[in-house]
Formats: structure tokens, C-alpha cells, sequence
């Protein structure tokens, strides 16, 4: 493995969007890295378990959940200075709650999304540091896709909300989709079969084509009086409203976790 930092990479937890990051980085060679997770048995395949009797890392990325962070950042704070850069992932915790426990050291907020596992996801990226850490940030995130840098950190739950939470709401259209397609007539398995493949798909073409506005996209699939406009006139109206309230309910949980 490439060793990129002295101190190397120390992950703390390694649930499902630690682990996709994970996966990526060893992809790509990233290293050497440590995961510290209680929950874990063993160490990925590529990767030291656990927190060391002595040392800190280059880069400390915190994956844990929001509501247990400070207990479990709890036993690294003592080590953490300003040789190593604070990223963290969670939601809602703000540069201001992680400098309470790592005031020494510059910090990156990062919200990834779960493409980031087969590096198609977007990062959103917010800091009070410097150039140096900026591109160490870009380092880590790079291999799980693109990244945005924010103005402004309340940006967050915005960000969150609409692109953190979103693959899950993509996932609902399909099971929606897909359950519409069964209640038309359609046998279950080939209704879900044609509800994932037209959503990869035509999320496939919107990437491929990505200086077009969506509007226009899906104005190129809907002819005049066909079946499309028909489905559509029912599809829009209620649409717009009910993406507004679906962002701001998870931004407004965004906030609530920060406090």
C-alpha cells in the first residue's frame, strides 16, 4: 500500500459509510490505515484494529453516530493535536462541537453519500483550516467520487438532506415504481426488474449529459398527448411539494442531531 501521511489514516467506526469509504481507499490504495471499532471482530483485509497504546494519526475520520460521538472520540482527544487533521462525517455535529475536543487541530466537516462505494457518490466539504488541509481533504474523498466545497457550514443540512439522504429517496421511487408497475398488471419480479433498470438508466443518461437541465431531459421523453403526459399531469403537481417537505423534514433532523 502507498503510504500517503507519517501517521496514516485512523478511522473511527466503520459502519455503513465508514465502510464504503473504506472499501474505496483500499481500492485505491490509501494507507496504511487503522479502523477503530468496537463492533468489529477483526481488521479489514489491508488495515491495523484498534486504537494504539501510543502515536496519532495524519488524518482522523470521524464515522460514528452524531448522538455517541464525543464518548467515543473521548479516548483519542489527549493525542489529537495539530499535526493531524479532524475529518468528520456526521451529520449535524458542527466545526464549533468538534473543536470543544479538538481545538488543536484543523478540521474538515465532509458529508459523502452511499454511492461513494462504488465511487459515484458527491462529498459536500466545509472547513476552517487551510490550502493543506483542503487537499488533504480532496485526498480522502476523491476515490468515493465528486466533491463540492461550501461557502458556508449552515449550508449543511441543506446539503444533507437533499443529497446525503437522497440516494434513499431514489430507492423509495423504485420500490414505488416498482409497485405501481405490479398493481398495473405486471408480475412482481419484472416490475421490479424494469423499475431498477429505468431508474439506472435514465440516471445514467442525465450524468452522460449533464450540461442539459433536467427539465429539458424529461421534456425530450414526453410527446404531446401521449402516455407519458398523461402520466406526468398526475406526477407533477403533487411532486415539487412533496420533495420540499421531504428535504426539509430530513434538514430540519440535521439540525436537531447538531444540538
Amino acid at each position: 500500500m502507498t503510504d500517503t501521511s507519517a501517521g496514516g489514516l485512523w478511522l473511527l467506526g466503520c459502519g455503513n459509510m465508514g465502510g464504503a469509504l473504506l472499501a474505496r481507499w483500499l481500492e485505491e490504495g490509501l494507507g496504511p490505515i487503522r479502523v477503530i471499532d468496537p463492533a468489529l471482530a477483526a481488521a479489514p483485509e489491508g488495515t491495523a484494529l484498534g486504537l494504539p497504546e501510543a502515536g496519532a494519526p495524519d488524518i482522523l475520520v470521524l464515522a460514528v453516530k452524531p448522538q455517541v460521538w464525543r464518548q467515543a472520540a473521548g479516548p483519542l482527544a489527549e493525542r489529537i493535536g495539530m499535526a493531524t487533521l479532524v475529518v468528520s462525517i456526521m451529520a449535524g455535529v458542527t466545526i464549533a462541537d468538534l473543536a470543544s475536543v479538538f481545538g488543536r487541530s484543523a478540521i474538515i466537516r465532509a458529508m459523502p453519500n452511499t454511492p461513494a462505494a462504488i465511487g459515484k457518490g458527491v462529498t459536500g466539504l466545509f472547513t476552517n483550516g487551510n490550502s493543506m488541509a483542503e487537499a488533504a481533504a480532496e485526498a480522502v474523498f476523491s476515490p468515493a467520487g465528486a466533491t463540492v466545497w461550501l461557502e458556508a457550514e449552515s449550508d449543511f443540512d441543506a446539503l444533507t438532506a437533499v443529497s446525503g439522504s437522497g440516494p434513499a429517496y431514489v430507492f423509495g421511487f423504485i420500490e414505488a415504481l416498482a409497485a405501481a408497475g405490479e398493481a398495473a398488471g405486471l408480475a412482481p419480479g419484472l416490475a421490479a426488474r424494469l423499475a431498477r433498470a429505468t431508474v439506472t438508466g435514465a440516471a445514467a443518461l442525465a450524468a452522460a449529459d449533464a450540461a442539459t437541465p433536467a427539465e429539458e431531459l424529461r421534456q425530450r421523453v414526453t410527446s404531446p398527448g401521449g402516455t407519458t403526459a398523461a402520466g406526468l399531469a398526475v406526477l407533477m403537481p403533487g411532486l415539487v411539494p412533496l420533495v420540499t417537505d421531504t428535504v426539509a423534514a430530513a434538514a430540519a433532523r440535521s439540525k436537531a442531531l447538531g444540538g
